[in-house]
């Protein structure tokens, strides 16, 4: 590898620099996957598929949304489920003594 004396170049070159080792990444990023991609096409088809058959068979697994359990006594719009992080009104609610069952649904 060379070595380059980064102190001895102005901004403009450094700039051009950083640059073009940004291509160079990409460049090298992209060959691997195509490498890759080629090494799982090979074994594919000595299996006797190809690969886009096989990450069409890959489950694609999404997690239903939650149903609400606790609605915000001014605007019955405004609901959460219970999951995940408490939403300001339900924390302020809390703070002041009420309990989630005041909220629920």
């Amino acid at each position: 590898m060379t070595d380059i004396d980064l102190n001895a170049l102005s901004l403009a070159e450094l700039k051009q620099l950083q640059k073009n080792v940004a291509k160079a990444i990409a460049s090298f990023e992209a060959r691997r996957k195509a490498e890759a991609r080629a090494k799982v096409d090979e074994l594919a088809r000595e299996l006797g598929f190809s690969f886009d058959e096989l990450a069409e068979a890959a489950p694609i697994r999404k997690r239903a949304a939650s149903a609400p359990k606790y609605r915000h006594p001014e605007n019955a719009e405004i609901t959460w489920s219970g999951r995940g992080r408490k939403p300001a009104w339900i924390a302020e609610a809390l703070a002041s003594g009420k309990s989630l069952e005041d909220f629920a649904i």
